[in-house]
């Protein structure tokens, strides 16, 4: 197939909360005999996933090694998801590996996620890095990147929050077994700060599996220098991020603790360290365009994390919100958190068959006006109030499309 008849593909098996098993994934990986042939890090989370593997990725870059990154969601094209030592996977490469299994994929029903899975790690494996940085797509144990015979030098948890509470679990302790579907016998497990429902969970899986528990440090001094913010993390000193978003430290730790606990294995020099952290952040992340910041928080613990970023930030400049959210999210927490802080908010839609629709704020729409036209309330909003901060957020999906109108349609 081509590769823009494989897109058009990919957007029909597109699956996401609609089927969260893996039979057909199983049966394609046995068939196929699809298998990761190279060191990888496994990442999974609620929230900071992205990044932390971000981090990873970049400081081994630094170092020299030969680095594969897989994660989602991606922001123009699908290639994003796939790029080894900061190459994309070309569009014919895509298409010619899709097309090697055409037959089978198709054979198998497989979803996009799924399909996408086995592209990544047949490019990686085609590849031959020195190590993969691989990012669940959701949970642990029932995501297509576990695969059962793959053991990784490393698992990491970021945290683990309520979300997709109807395929993960019902309590935190539930979604926490979900992901700590990642551990594999005798492979360390790095966590980052959790509550102690979810920690527990891990620890006595980890201990089944004899595998090695490692809790993320806490870092210190971290203060906000523009266009830095600095920390420090055992043993190193005055450490940066180039972002102002406070809740990046986080993920910034378990990056580091990640590399401490490989160390003997995929040696990293300081400066590597140091130089790996400056890389630029991902999209999304308190991205600031001028007056308007963009961020993906999506979730309760992202919202609030956003807003204890954003309000120091702000100073005494009133924030104006523009907010759009799939339905499965928690509003009914995420509205009133952003509204404590915040002058109004404009809630709004986007093209995404999972978004909240004007129906879907019903109960909302009192309280907080309804635009069908995101750019339109963007504009408005960026038109009135010049000086004052402009806040798009409720959706890494909303905050990516918001970001080609900011940066390429909004006229100032």
């Amino acid at each position: 197939m081509k590769f823009l008849e494989i897109l058009d593909y990919l957007k029909n098996q597109d699956m996401t909360m609609t089927r969260y098993e893996r039979d057909e994934w199983d049966a394609f990986v046995a068939k196929t005999k699809l298998r990761i042939a190279f060191p990888f890090i496994h990442i999974t989370g609620s929230n900071g996933k992205g990044s932390t593997a971000h981090y990873l990725y970049e400081i081994y870059r630094a170092e020299g090694y030969k680095v594969a990154l897989f994660s989602k969601p991606y922001f123009r094209q699908v290639n994003e998801m796939m790029e080894v030592n900061g190459k994309l996977i070309t569009d014919e490469d895509f298409a010619r590996i899709f097309t090697l299994r055409e037959k089978e994929i198709k054979a198998g029903n497989l979803s996009s996620f799924e399909i996408e899975t086995y592209i990544a790690l047949a490019y990686f494996n085609e590849q031959k890095p020195d190590l993969a940085i691989i990012e669940c797509g959701m949970g642990g144990a029932t995501d297509s990147t576990n695969l059962a015979e793959a053991i990784p030098v490393l698992s990491i948890i970021t945290t683990v929050s309520l979300e997709h509470t109807s395929f993960l679990g019902r309590t935190v302790s539930e979604i926490a077994r979900n992901k700590a579907g990642i551990i594999k016998a005798k492979a360390p497990i790095l966590v980052g700060k959790l509550e102690d429902s979810a920690s527990d969970v891990i620890k006595d899986i980890a201990r089944k599996r004899e595998s090695p528990f490692f809790p993320v440090d806490d870092f210190h001094n971290e203060r906000y220098e523009a266009p830095y913010y600095h920390f420090d993390y055992r043993p190193y000193g005055d450490l940066r991020i180039s972002t102002p978003a406070k809740y990046q430290l986080s993920n910034a730790a378990v990056a580091l603790e990640g590399v401490k606990i490989l160390q003997g294995r995929f040696p990293v020099k300081e400066a590597s360290l140091r130089a790996g952290l400056l890389a630029s952040p991902l999209p999304c992340r308190l991205e600031r365009h001028q007056n308007i910041i963009l961020d993906g928080a999506h979730n309760p613990e992202a919202v609030e994390a956003l807003m204890e970023s954003l309000v120091p930030l702000a100073g005494d400049k009133p924030i104006h919100v523009v907010f759009a959210s799939y339905r499965d999210k928690n509003i009914a927490v995420e509205l009133p958190r952003i509204g404590r802080e915040s002058k109004d908010i404009t809630l709004t839609t986007f093209a995404s068959p999972r978004a909240r629709q004007e129906e879907d704020y019903l109960l909302y729409e009192g309280d907080y006006p309804f635009d069908p036209d995101y750019k339109n309330a963007i504009a408005s909003l960026a038109a009135q109030f010049p000086e004052d901060i402009i806040l798009v957020t409720g959706s890494l999906a909303f905050a990516s499309v918001a970001r080609t109108y900011v940066t390429e349609g909004l006229k100032r």
